[in-house]
């Protein structure tokens, strides 16, 4: 039998239904080699300061998409990041058809991807907690997405002869956040040291023929979160770190930072930010007579009169800041250590790419509360859908899945897959409607992310896992 068989054969016993079917890649010549040739750029994407989308009053720091083109003489391939919360599938469709039109990208070789900061959750959130419509949004959607295009087009016109390689560092800076309360003896959003956490930080390094950086890709496991809720735009930490690599090297190079497989992933350290988000949603929940949950989705997305006047502790607020920048810090100058440390450098590569959708029977829930007690559930005739891909160049694999997965999900993919470097994107190419993507194992947990997953136990995991790794064991050496 295949292994396709026996994959198909496996993930069927356990689930209601999975239905796997590519998107082809168009016009690819996905075998050959050739040259590489790359180029990168950065445009600023930040909201007007006059016209600021809710949540946010004012800005910190500026926000960026970020892209990386290649060209090999037979094909090309974009991988992109841009500093907001998440990319929504209708933004997707809309700009990988615009860059597969303008720049002869096949769809499958394009990797978008959000760094996931939370100080960039633009949107308006779920129906059920949506204010009226915001009209500032529109302009910024508008602005990110010729940001991007433009950001892609820059990147396509530096296109110089290059070399590519991989390299992993290490990074204590995130632990899992499914634990249970040591006075409640509930589930709770706290760091859990006992759990699966990857610390791996997965570094792509792309020079010309001299030795000059061109562009450093990044990805880790870890959620953006540690200026949450204090009102500000923001790229968080992964904006600090883009920003140190990029000034280091005179703005002269690119730097993305791509979120891993960290739906179960915190910062380590948040107690300061713990400080002003307490602050906040008691102070909503008080003024406006809400659960907690609801209070924390309506300062996220929505805002609130009451929020923004809760007192703030003007130490945890500087100490918040100084620990973004350290974290900022201490990344780069781990990507920094492991791309002076690289020495296998590829200049003839291959460029293929494919993606699939899985499939997967979905539950609607029909309690409430934010964490701690169970779940009740209803069958939805609305499956869920999630876009999974990889996409090679050279002896690199890029997997990506447009949801927020366990990390176990990222390592199981990692460890599946033919190619010893092997990145695992998630919150890319889109957005799926399943909430987060618990581990199988998870589902016996009362946390947030499994409380509000649309998924049943039993199908995504695997479907992931070994869908992307189909998808990589096809692609040619």
């Amino acid at each position: 039998m295949t292994r396709m068989f026996h994959v198909i054969r496996a993930v069927l016993s356990c689930v209601t239904f999975v239905t796997l079917f590519a998107l082809m890649p168009f016009g690819a010549r996905a075998a050959d080699s050739g040259p590489l040739r790359a180029g990168a750029a950065k445009v600023d994407i930040t909201p007007d300061a006059n016209a600021i989308p809710q949540p946010y009053t004012s800005i910190l720091d500026h926000l960026y998409a970020r892209a990386i083109f290649f060209d090999n003489g037979h094909t090309r391939a974009a991988l992109i990041s841009v500093d907001v919360g998440g990319i929504d599938d209708a933004a997707w469709e809309k700009l990988s058809k615009e860059i597969s039109r303008q720049f002869n990208v096949p769809i499958a070789n394009i990797l978008m991807s959000a760094t996931h900061n939370h100080n960039a959750m633009f949107g308006g959130g779920p129906p059920w907690i949506a204010g009226p419509p915001d009209p500032n949004l529109p302009a910024f959607r508008t602005k990110a997405e010729n940001g991007v295009l433009e950001a892609v087009r820059q990147a396509q016109s530096k296109l110089q002869p290059a070399r590519i390689g991989a390299g992993e560092g290490m990074l204590y800076l995130n632990v899992n956040r499914d634990a249970i309360n040591e006075k409640t003896r509930l589930w709770a959003q706290e760091p859990n040291l006992e759990y699966p956490s990857d610390k791996t930080l997965a570094v792509v390094k792309i020079e010309d023929p001299t030795g000059d950086l061109i562009a450093v890709y990044m990805n880790y496991a870890m959620h953006a979160i540690s200026l949450f809720l204090d009102g500000r735009v923001s790229g968080d930490f992964p904006g600090a770190t883009e920003r140190y690599i990029e000034r280091l090297y005179g703005d002269k190079v690119v730097a993305l930072w791509t979120s891993g497989a960290a739906g179960d992933q915190n910062p380590l350290y948040v107690r300061a930010n713990n400080v002003l988000v307490g602050a906040r949603i008691q102070a909503v929940m008080e003024a406006e007579h809400v659960d907690v949950d609801t209070a924390v989705m309506r300062a996220m997305f929505v805002g609130s009169a009451a929020g923004d006047k809760a007192p703030v502790d003007p130490v945890a607020m500087e100490q918040s800041l100084q620990l973004v920048q350290s974290m900022g810090q201490l990344t780069a100058e781990e990507a920094i250590r492991v791309i002076q440390n690289m020495r296998v450098m590829g200049t003839e590569v291959g460029i293929e790419g494919a993606q699939q959708t899985i499939t997967c029977a979905a539950r609607r829930r029909t309690n409430s509360g934010r964490e701690g007690a169970p779940g009740t559930y209803e069958d939805d005739s609305n499956p869920v859908n999630i876009r999974i891909g990889a996409l090679r160049v050279g002896d690199i694999a890029f997997g990506s899945a447009n949801a927020e997965l366990y990390n176990m999900i990222g390592q199981r993919v990692k460890q599946g897959s033919k190619y010893r470097n092997t990145i695992m994107v998630t919150l890319a190419n889109g957005s799926a409607n399943s909430g987060y993507v618990p581990t199988d194992d998870a589902f016996g947990r009362n946390t947030f992310q499994v409380l509000g997953s649309r998924l049943k136990p039993g199908c995504a995991e695997n479907g992931i896992v070994h869908g992307i790794d189909d998808l990589i064991e096809k692609m040619k050496e």
